[in-house]
């Protein structure tokens, strides 16, 4: 960690000198350091730099910074901001021709540094985290390198490659929350629309874990554990089976039938209820999982109609009006067992009673499910016995 602190330093250090130098020197757009252009900002934080030379890569990886903006947007995310204004400000005082010699020694300083890449950045953050003698701090700190890192594909790829989600998933047994938390949120980042990187993780068996964590006691980290379990079965119909089998379905409706339980976990349950029926319609050669039968499940999605936050409201209504289009889903079940016929009655009383825009908005999508749920209805009586 010593060496990646060393790194920001020298990095705060450049990016400080260089956007007094693009602010200062009048008519001199394009530096004379490795080839690189500079534009005018009005503050420090505010500098825009276009691509240069200077990159660096692993052997047989992708990743790293493509560029100095790429170092220095690293650098920046790692600063104190004040810190950084102040060097700006110190840099201000000096001389056109003393910004000029700034200019040649940051060209000499690019020369002799050799950035590390992403890969290598990550590969530091691993190796700290496989010490056991590690610091608690420190080891916030490399899991926090890893947040950032691990976000685009390319890089979430590269730490799969470097044996990095053995690493963070171990962490996930840790005995500070904190370090679960962040664990968690690393791979839930890492598995995002990557559907390698989503193999990988449920191949190591993280799903169980993940679902277990759902349960603490600190609503933090439950909530980055739902979040790492809907990025691991999003569009993966693999990890939604694996998810029905460790009884997700009882899960969620223990998360919505829960009042206590934290708004946001019970918002993003009933996103995730809505998002995997929306990815069973689109797969319509799949058999339909039984996961979508638990008429449980169905009534404690239909009870959070009742809710007086209208943000949950509205994401139930979406949620019912993608399960009402499922063939697995019985109409009587929702007339008989979940009353949605009456849900969407005393609903809608209460959204008469609101003008906002957005209650108004609710209302719109609330007469969507009505219409569906009479289709549904009509379909079901249809049917021949």
């Amino acid at each position: 960690m010593a060496r990646i602190s060393a790194i920001v330093s020298t990095l705060l250090l450049l990016f400080a000198v260089t956007a007094v130098v693009a602010t200062s020197v009048e008519h001199e757009n394009q530096s004379s350091s490795a080839g690189l252009f500079w534009s005018t900002a009005k503050e420090g934080g505010d500098l825009v730099h276009k691509s240069g030379d200077a990159t660096a890569t692993a052997d047989d990886i992708d990743g790293g910074f493509s560029s100095l903006d790429g170092m220095l947007q690293w650098a920046i995310g790692h600063s104190d901001p004040a810190k950084l204004k102040e060097k700006a400000q110190d840099v201000k005082r000096l001389s056109p021709s003393e910004l000029r010699q700034r200019q040649l020694e940051i060209k000499e300083l690019m020369e002799k540094l050799k950035m590390p890449s992403d890969a290598q950045l990550m590969q530091i953050a691993l190796d700290d985290l496989s010490n056991s003698s590690l610091s608690l701090e420190d080891r916030h700190r490399a899991l926090q390198e890893l947040l950032i890192l691990v976000e685009p594909i390319d890089n979430a790829n590269d730490m799969c490659k470097l044996g990095g989600l053995g690493v963070i998933t171990r962490e996930l047994d840790h005995s500070d929350s904190d370090v679960r938390k962040l664990s968690a949120w690393i791979l839930g980042k890492a598995s995002q629309n990557n559907p390698y990187v989503q193999k990988q993780v449920l191949e190591i068996g993280a799903l169980a874990t993940l679902m277990k964590m759902v349960n603490s006691s600190s609503a933090d980290e439950a909530t980055k554990a739902f979040y790492a379990v809907s990025a691991l079965i999003r569009n993966n119909v693999g990890g939604q089976q694996l998810f029905f089998m460790e009884a997700g379905d009882k899960m969620l409706q223990d998360i919505l039938s829960n009042p206590s339980v934290d708004i946001r976990l019970r918002r993003k349950a009933v996103f995730l209820v809505g998002d995997l029926a929306e990815c069973q319609l689109e797969n319509t050669d799949k058999a339909e999982m039984l996961f979508f039968s638990n008429s449980l499940l169905l009534k404690s999605v239909v009870d959070l109609t009742a809710s007086g936050d209208l943000d949950l409201q509205e994401k139930a209504l979406v949620a019912i009006k993608n399960l009402l289009q499922l063939k697995t889903t019985e109409a009587m079940v929702f007339e008989e067992f979940c009353r949605l016929g009456e849900a969407l009655e005393r609903m809608k009383k209460q959204l008469e009673e609101d003008h906002r825009e957005y209650a108004i908005d609710v209302e719109s999508l609330r007469k969507e499910v009505e219409l569906a749920f009479q289709a549904k209805l009509e379909n079901g009586r249809a049917v021949p016995t």
